[in-house]
């Protein structure tokens, strides 16, 4: 990062974006650091668990197409002021009504969604004001929002413990409110946003399929993201028998890991390309992830496989938005929302698996072979358009960007 990125787009913007998404996205993943107390409060079984934690995750996957379309109807700006105000007024009904059931759960977990859904605003909000050669590391800076499930690991459990659970949900609001007003004074759109697409030229994205590619991708690298980030307190809980709280900062390590890295991915992605960048990525992830569901006799052991998958994960997740810039930078919008979409879908996958494999077989092995086997699918995909990707929109005399 250089003076010449800084001086390229809008610094205020790019901050409150990922301030935004920051504080969005701790709340998003609430639930699965609070998820051993209320599911001993609630005597859930493994695989209601496993429900209640993917529940936001699906929530936030398919709110995302609808805020993408909000975004490029209103502006980037007016649809993360609504999403917020949602969020807000939601974490208020729990705490003030109390949330006593599993279905309440999952209905609080749905409106939970609209955070998770800051993704397809906070990137737009950047990427508008930012040139091909640096949307790598701009996107990266503003994703690594993502890192906001490290603050839901390392409080929720510890202030649900002193407060209860039900008044964490009233004590969230004090940062969510923070982030609301920065996001309020500093944000602005971008003077050339595109035009508003009617509802057919959004279709009309899907019949690319490049775009198929992309929601794949994605969805392997965030979904292991935003499910292992959602699945880990649970898990190292039932696996290792650790309290809520240590299981919590178990958790927050791993976390911490794939989003420090998520902005290192994109500027990585920048200076060598998204692809070689995705190839390694997606190799390293499949063997970590293919490691760990073999289990290990201690709880320190895990962890350490567990860190060097959400490294190989969070870059990816850098490099897969240093690329859907330079392929669809007039469909930024719709196609944020597509791709954050698939992502959510890939995590709702993968927390709900491990709830059901744990149930089912007494062990969470067979869920992280099948992430792992979608990683080998992406790897072989990626291999399979990278020549063509090379050479059409992604060729040395159409763009600056290495691809």
């Amino acid at each position: 990062m250089n003076k010449e990125f800084w001086k390229a787009g809008h610094p205020p913007t790019l901050f409150a974006a990922f301030f935004y998404f920051d504080l969005a996205f701790m709340v998003w993943v609430m639930l699965g650091p609070l998820g051993v107390q209320i599911a001993q409060d609630l005597q859930l079984t493994s695989a209601q668990k496993g429900l209640m934690v993917a529940t936001p995750i699906l929530a936030g996957a398919l709110l995302r197409i609808v805020m993408g379309v909000l975004v490029d109807h209103l502006k980037p700006k007016l649809a993360g002021t609504i999403g917020q105000v949602i969020v807000l007024a939601a974490l208020g009904f729990a705490w003030y009504f109390g949330v006593h059931s599993y279905e309440q759960v999952l209905l609080l977990g749905g409106f939970l969604g609209f955070a998770g859904a800051a993704f397809a605003v906070a990137l737009p909000l950047a990427s508008r004001w930012y040139p091909p050669e640096h949307q790598g590391t701009a996107l990266g800076i503003a994703g690594a929002g993502n890192s906001g499930t490290v603050l839901a690991a390392l409080f929720a459990p510890t202030l649900a413990m002193w407060y209860g659970w039900q008044n964490v949900f009233g004590l969230a609001m004090i940062p969510l409110g923070l982030a609301f007003v920065v996001y309020l004074v500093f944000a602005k759109d971008a003077p050339e946003c595109p035009p508003a697409k009617s509802l057919h030229q959004y279709l009309a994205v899907l019949k690319d399929k490049d775009a198929w590619w992309f929601m794949f991708f994605y969805s392997v690298t965030f979904g292991g993201f935003v499910g292992l980030a959602s699945s880990l307190t649970i898990y190292f809980n039932t696996q290792y028998g650790l309290s809520p709280v240590i299981a919590g900062y178990f958790t927050a390590a791993c976390v911490f890991a794939g989003s420090l890295v998520r902005p290192i991915g994109g500027t990585v992605a920048d200076r060598i390309g998204g692809i070689r960048t995705l190839l390694v990525m997606y190799t390293l992830a499949a063997i970590f992830l293919f490691i760990v569901s073999f289990g290990f006799s201690q709880a320190w052991m895990a962890l350490t496989v567990f860190v060097a998958a959400m490294l190989a994960l969070g870059m990816g997740n850098g490099a897969v938005f240093q690329l859907v810039p330079q392929r669809f930078r007039k469909e930024i919008g719709v196609m944020t929302g597509l791709v954050g979409m698939a992502g959510g879908v890939g995590g709702f996958y993968l927390a709900s698996s491990l709830g059901y494999a744990k149930q089912l077989t007494g062990s969470y092995q067979i869920g992280f072979i099948i992430f792992a086997g979608l990683a080998v699918l992406a790897l072989v995909g990626l291999s399979s358009v990278k020549t063509r990707w090379r050479t059409t929109w992604g060729a040395a005399h159409l763009t600056a960007a290495k691809i």
